[in-house]
C-alpha cells in the first residue's frame, strides 16, 4: 500500500473542503467555536467543519495537534494515541482509543490512522488524517473499529492579528457498530466544540509548565520511535 501517496491525496481533499463554502449549515455555536455540516459523499453520515481561534502561532499549534507525545496530554477524548509505523518525518501511522461518550451510549473505539502534516504556501499549515489498513494491528475483539474518512486540521494565521490561528478542523468518522446515526448527530457537534476548547486548555497548561521558553518555529522531525 503507497500510504505517503494516499496521505497527499488526503491533505489535497483536506484543501478541497476547506475552499468549499456551499452547502455548510451551522448546527452549533459555543464559547467562540462554530460547528456545520453537510451530509459527507464519503459515507451515510456528515462531514463537520469546526472553526476556532487559538492563541498560538501556526507553528507551535500544529505541533501541539499532531505530535503524539503532545495529544496525549490535552485531547480527553482519548484513552490511548500511539505512533506504530513512521514513513518519514511527516508521515506515520497511529493507534488510536477513544474514551466512550454521550453518557456511556458510544462504547470506545478504535482507529489506525494515515497522518501527514504539509506546509503550503502563504504559511498555511494541513495536517490530515484519514483510516487505512495497517496488517500489524487487526481489529480486536475489544473494541468496535472505527474508520476516519478523510479528515484534518487547517492552520493559519489570523488575519488582524498572526500571532494567534485560525484553526479550521474537518471530521467525517464513520462509529460502525449498530450505532443509530441520530445518536452520533446529536452528540458529535458538543465534543467537536469540547476538542477545541481542551485544545486551547492544553495549550495553556504547556505553556506555563514549560515557563515560557522561546520555541524554534520551524518544523520539527518527529523522535525516531524507541
Amino acid at each position: 500500500m503507497d500510504y505517503k501517496a494516499i496521505a497527499q491525496q488526503t491533505a489535497q481533499e483536506i484543501l478541497g473542503y476547506n475552499q468549499d463554502t456551499t452547502g455548510w449549515k451551522v448546527v452549533k455555536i459555543s464559547k467562540k467555536v462554530t460547528v456545520s455540516s453537510k451530509p459527507s459523499k464519503k459515507f451515510y453520515g456528515n462531514l463537520y467543519r469546526v472553526e476556532g481561534v487559538i492563541p498560538e502561532p501556526i507553528c507551535k499549534l500544529s505541533d501541539f495537534l499532531y505530535k503524539p507525545e503532545n495529544r496525549v496530554t490535552w485531547d480527553k477524548a482519548l484513552k490511548m494515541y500511539n505512533m506504530v509505523h513512521k514513513i518519514d518525518s511527516d508521515t506515520f501511522i497511529c493507534h488510536t482509543i477513544t474514551q466512550s461518550f454521550a453518557m456511556g451510549s458510544i462504547s470506545p473505539r478504535d482507529f489506525i490512522d494515515l497522518v501527514y502534516f504539509k506546509r503550503y504556501e502563504g504559511n498555511m499549515n494541513v495536517i490530515s488524517s484519514r483510516s487505512v489498513d495497517f496488517p500489524a494491528y487487526p481489529p480486536s475483539s475489544n473494541y468496535i473499529r472505527g474508520y476516519n474518512h478523510a479528515c484534518g486540521y487547517v492552520c493559519s494565521p489570523l488575519q488582524e492579528n498572526p500571532a494567534h490561528s485560525k484553526l479550521v478542523m474537518f471530521v467525517q468518522t464513520e462509529m460502525r457498530g449498530k450505532l443509530s446515526p441520530s445518536i452520533v448527530e446529536a452528540t458529535m457537534p458538543s465534543n467537536l466544540v469540547s476538542f477545541i476548547l481542551n485544545a486551547k486548555d492544553g495549550i495553556k497548561t504547556y505553556k506555563a509548565a514549560s515557563g515560557h521558553r522561546h520555541q524554534h518555529c520551524g518544523h520539527s522531525s518527529f523522535p525516531k520511535k524507541k
